[in-house]
């Protein structure tokens, strides 16, 4: 997501800041960053907003970041492949993702909570 990685390095933002916005780990956004992992509209509207741009400034059409070449490795190709041989259908794979996400909100919210119990306040 070549749009995405350009504008957040001209703000001088972080992977791991990034990663923050979406309430998740680095790891998991640089796989989005690189096209490897989808990035679901919920998270491009964050970090389109991270990065005070519109949407569609900084969306990519996933299909376009696939390109196969004679040098894939059978992990690459399974990994992009994957749900094509489960055969889940995307809703519910996406229904899952925002469930996930919302987990992790909830995470966040407690850990505060917790931080703040220590704390003594």
């Amino acid at each position: 997501m070549e749009k995405l990685r350009s504008l957040r390095k001209q703000r001088g933002y972080t992977q791991e800041y990034m990663s923050k916005i979406l309430s998740t780990d680095v790891s998991n956004y640089c796989r989005k960053e690189s096209g490897d992992v989808k990035i679901f509209e919920d998270e491009w509207e964050k970090l389109a907003k991270a990065l005070d741009v519109s949407v569609e400034d900084i969306k990519e059409e996933r299909g376009a970041q696939i390109q196969h070449n004679e040098n894939s490795t059978l992990n690459d190709s399974a990994s992009i492949n994957y749900n094509q041989f489960c055969n889940v259908p995307n809703y519910l794979l996406e229904n899952q993702q925002e469930y996930i996400n919302l987990l992790k909100e909830q995470i966040e919210v407690l850990k505060e909570e917790n931080k703040r119990l220590k704390s003594g306040k």
